[in-house]
């Protein structure tokens, strides 16, 4: 008798995204249990801080659930340009080598990264949107929504179990400056086409109570404050929200200044806006090198670092010079975004070294200067009715944000679950499932390195952080015994213990008293002799300044030969 084959299934799972805010990568399977064809949504980054990833670059996902299941992936498909949703490309494309699907603006940022990564930019390949793309057992279409960057998307995912729509980051902005807007229409006409199993949705404003705002209802604000301003205009947002960038530069030229862009990332964003007919008849700016020599009451600055990256040209303006420009006393700097959570300490550096200088520091202010490129509360429940799905699964957000929009889902009679990352969830009846749970890390870009969250590299940099560094080195000769005494070194710690006294000298007359009673058996034992030093040390920092130090200890023995 043939075995019985287990009934194909639809799966969904978050590698990234689900959990937190960024590094967003979603998977979507069909087939029978353990075989199932995969599709790949995203492969987007988050943003290191020194307190938990220091000197880290980027933080990616962890996909090696996928790798392990690489025979079975059909392609990738990113929504929208974001560093959180297409940052990671360029660094995990390499172990997966699928077929890359995204939008000509996306396509083009995408294909930048690649280049600058030595990878072909022929890995993504342009499509339009509502064209259907069919791999394995999906049909994949791109749905054009509104969001802080041109040419976002929801993917509508048929499988033979049911209709999917992932939302990808969106608002309901009928007039968004630049891009798409919303279109009621288009998604009614795919829930009649085909009634919707699951809503996949972004959850990142379910707090936010008010209906979202226009990007087109801060122009005038932004105009009237840029023309009343004195000094030197400075301006800061995301480098990718394009609209924003028309926006301020509209409303500089209308102030009767001359435009000039700072930071490597926003020039990009404008380039491909441009080859990539994104951008219509967008304001002419100036060069730094001309911005120079223009009056400060006549000059505008958009620049990067609307987070206080450190590198980046905000705060580099904040702590002195950056390619000739100078703010002093009475110039205006506004932040036209809103804070990521977890960067409020790095803003708030720049905000005061801006204050320092004189300058006068204007937020978003309540909505005056700034609105959000995702739905709030009531956009989301208008989505809701909109599509009538059988289930609603939040994604894009951290555990508390899933939580209350599974809660509004339930509370409207529809079925919900909330799948953090590596959690299954079976799709196929009637009602969401958990059908599986796996250890999601994260990887980490250290330089150029890719370096796992287990491997323990961060791990030491942090203990090395908290508690200094100890270096003993110490030489046995061709007897086994000591040559000498030990000598050590150290970073990250105080020079004097108690009662004033040098730590090092402290430190190497005990390590050398040690060594002096030490007997054949230790000096003989490599092992033992490094535990026994390593025990000395830290006794020795625990009495003379309370800390116990990551502690290293090189034994060199002479040869007899």
């Amino acid at each position: 008798m043939a075995p019985k084959t287990s009934p194909d299934r639809l799966i969904y799972m978050p590698l990234g995204g689900a959990g937190e805010i960024g590094m967003n990568a979603y998977i979507y399977g069909y087939g029978p249990k353990d075989r199932e064809r995969l599709i790949l949504v995203d492969m987007g980054v988050a943003f290191p801080d020194m307190d938990s990833s220091p000197g880290v670059d980027l933080i990616l996902p962890d996909i090696s659930w996928l790798v392990d299941r690489l025979d079975r992936l059909d392609a990738i498909f990113i929504t929208h340009g974001h560093e959180d949703h297409i940052g990671a490309l360029p660094h995990l494309w390499p172990l997966l080598k699928k077929p890359v699907y995204a939008r000509p603006f996306t396509a083009a940022l995408g294909r930048g990264k690649m280049e600058e990564a030595g990878l072909s930019r022929d890995a993504i390949r342009v499509v339009g949107p509502m064209t259907p793309i069919e791999v394995g057992p999906f049909s994949v279409q791109y749905v054009p929504v509104s969001h802080s960057i041109p040419e976002s998307a929801a993917l509508c995912i048929d499988t033979p179990a049911g209709r999917i729509i992932h939302s990808g980051d969106f608002k309901l902005d009928p007039n968004p400056v630049v891009g798409e807007p919303w279109d009621d229409k288009v998604f009614e006409a795919l829930a009649k086409e085909r009634p919707i199993k699951a809503l996949m949705c972004d959850s990142t404003n379910v707090f936010s109570k008010s209906p979202g705002r226009s990007e087109s209802s801060i122009g005038g604000n932004l105009s009237e404050l840029i023309k009343n301003a004195s000094g030197m205009m400075v301006a800061t947002t995301f480098a990718s929200n394009v609209a924003r960038l028309k926006t301020l530069a509209e409303a500089g030229k209308a102030a009767g200044r001359s435009v000039c862009f700072l930071g490597r990332a926003m020039r990009k964003m404008i380039t491909a806006g441009e080859e990539s007919g994104i951008l219509q008849r967008f304001p002419k700016s100036v060069t730094v090198e001309e911005a120079v020599d223009i009056p400060r009451g006549n000059l505008m600055l958009i620049v990067t670092g609307s987070q206080g990256e450190r590198r980046a040209a905000s705060a580099q303006l904040a702590r002195g010079k950056y390619l000739g420009m100078e703010l002093r006393e009475g110039d205006t700097f506004l932040f036209s975004s809103r804070t990521i959570p977890g960067n409020e300490r790095d803003i708030g550096r720049v905000v005061n070294q801006l204050s320092e200088k004189g300058v006068e520091i204007v937020d978003e202010s309540g909505g005056l200067y700034h609105v959000s490129g995702h739905a709030n509360r009531p956009d989301l429940e208008h989505v809701h009715r909109l599509l009538l799905p059988d289930m609603v699964i939040p994604m894009h957000g951290e555990h508390r944000h899933l939580r209350e929009h599974a809660k509004i889902a339930t509370d409207a009679g529809i079925q919900s679950v909330v799948a953090t990352n590596g959690i299954m969830i079976d799709l196929t009846g009637d009602v969401p499932g958990v059908c599986g749970y796996f250890q999601m890390g994260r990887v980490y870009l250290d330089g150029t390195a890719l370096v796992g969250a287990m491997d323990g590299v961060i791990r030491d940099r942090i203990r090395m952080a908290l508690n200094g560094h100890v270096t003993v080195t110490m030489i046995v000769d061709e007897d086994g015994s000591a040559l000498g005494e030990p000598w050590a070194d150290m970073m990250g710690l105080p020079p004097t213990g108690k009662g004033g006294r040098d730590f090092v000298e402290t430190l190497e007359g005990d390590l050398a008293e040690f060594v002096g009673s030490a007997g054949r058996k230790i000096l003989a034992d490599d092992d033992k002799l490094e535990e026994a030093l390593k025990r000395v040390v830290r006794q020795v920092a625990m009495e003379e300044i309370g800390k116990k130090p990551e502690v290293t200890i090189v034994i060199s023995r002479l040869s007899a030969e």
